[in-house]
């Protein structure tokens, strides 16, 4: 099986069960006890926080652990805009992007159905991105928070997040960032981004699933979510998942620095990069009418998305894996959806020629046999879709 579904989830390293396993078994204790155990199960915490703490270029107080990247986005929209709103009444406007991840869109929603906010939505352009000039025309003294997500989940298009977040600053807004899909690739330096809040998980970078992060700067207000004994400084109640936080620590370490100490994103993203775009010319030679979707050249590394008109994407899929390639329609949260991508809508796409999306994702140790093999498979696949179509 070639497994080209890494935006979903990637499978767990070795490296973390190792580092995660003694607090699963004989260092069980509870971080808020004050007894030998519980204090081996703090010293924990507080190491995976700094641990954190330095990939996100941040002070350990200011990395909250949750339950992943959704419970991230949630407490970040949430809680900053509800913050917000109750200093002052008159911030009640949120602004997201057209093509955030459903745990950014249906969290400002919520806002908008139980607490009287407007949710206002900045177009993006044909491939993706949104222009500083573009998130200027629909900011307001009323909006309490800006989210946009740092990467697509679907079409892999990078925003360029430090100059959002400089165009929400000069209006004295807050800016969150999802950072699920663009950590492990691109810098999760919060002071470079210049960003107020920063959302990732572990499941995409090799920890099990069930683990995640929010960067919060110093100072900014925040409503928790979870209310009860006071865990995470307020902000996130609930016994904390220390095995979940140490595996979180040791999956971005992985993927932040190798085994000398050296910066080991930029070059694996490199890499993976060079592979990426062999992948996306062979596909476009092998499959006439293909169409990338995202931006050409500001995409992550490890996403290649096309649609395939004149198929099916759901019958593309299923003629991939009985050939042995494992890949998706769009985001893992949409499965199981008939309706056309919204991020494609957005970006202009016809809901007709959506619906034909196949996305491409890779990890790390993806290599260019691997992607040799699974292009010819796709060129295949396409065209037995196609003859069974009569197209």
């Amino acid at each position: 099986m070639i497994f080209l579904d890494a935006a979903a989830t990637t499978p767990v390293r070795r490296e973390v069960l190792e580092a995660m396993w003694p607090y699963l078994t004989g260092e069980f204790g509870n971080p808020s006890s004050h007894h030998t155990l519980g204090e081996a199960a703090a010293n924990a915490l507080a190491d995976a926080r700094a641990t954190v703490a330095r990939a996100l270029a941040c002070r350990p107080g200011e990395v909250t652990f949750t339950s992943g990247g959704t419970e991230a986005d949630n407490l970040a929209v949430k809680g900053i805009s509800l913050a917000r709103q109750a200093a002052d009444p008159r911030h009640n406007r949120v602004v997201i992007s057209a093509i955030e991840h459903p745990a950014v869109e249906e969290s400002a929603r919520y806002l908008e159905r139980f607490h009287g906010f407007a949710v206002d939505v900045v177009p993006v352009d044909r491939y993706g991105q949104v222009t500083p000039e573009a998130l200027a025309e629909v900011l307001r003294p009323d909006t309490a928070l800006v989210s946009v997500m740092y990467a697509n989940n679907e079409i892999g298009t990078i925003q360029p997040v430090a100059a959002l977040a400089a165009v929400a600053h000069l209006h004295g807004i807050p800016f969150h960032t999802d950072a699920v899909q663009a950590a492990g690739w691109l810098s999760l330096d919060t002071k470079a981004l210049g960003v107020d809040a920063l959302s990732i998980s572990g499941h995409k970078l090799g920890a099990p699933k069930g683990n995640g992060a929010l960067y919060l700067r110093s100072r900014t207000r925040i409503e928790p979510l979870v209310h009860g004994g006071g865990q995470e400084r307020g902000r996130r109640s609930g016994t904390e998942n220390v095995a979940g936080a140490v595996a979180l620590a040791k999956a971005l370490t992985m993927v932040s620095v190798d085994e000398q100490g050296r910066s080991a994103a930029e070059p694996l993203a490199g890499r993976v990069a060079g592979l990426r775009d062999q992948f996306i010319r062979s596909v476009l030679d092998l499959v006439p009418g293909a169409i990338l979707t995202g931006h050409p050249g500001e995409r992550l590394p490890s996403i290649a998305s096309f649609c395939f008109p004149g198929t099916s994407g759901e019958s593309v899929l299923l003629e991939l894996e009985r050939q042995g390639v494992v890949c998706s329609s769009g985001s893992a949260c949409a499965a199981g959806s008939d309706a056309a991508s919204p991020v494609l809508l957005a970006v202009g796409i016809e809901a007709e020629v959506a619906q034909t999306a196949v996305r491409f994702s890779f990890d790390s140790t993806v290599d260019a046999a691997e992607l040799e093999e699974a292009a010819a498979a796709v060129g295949a696949a396409v065209g037995n879709v196609r003859s069974l179509s009569g197209r």
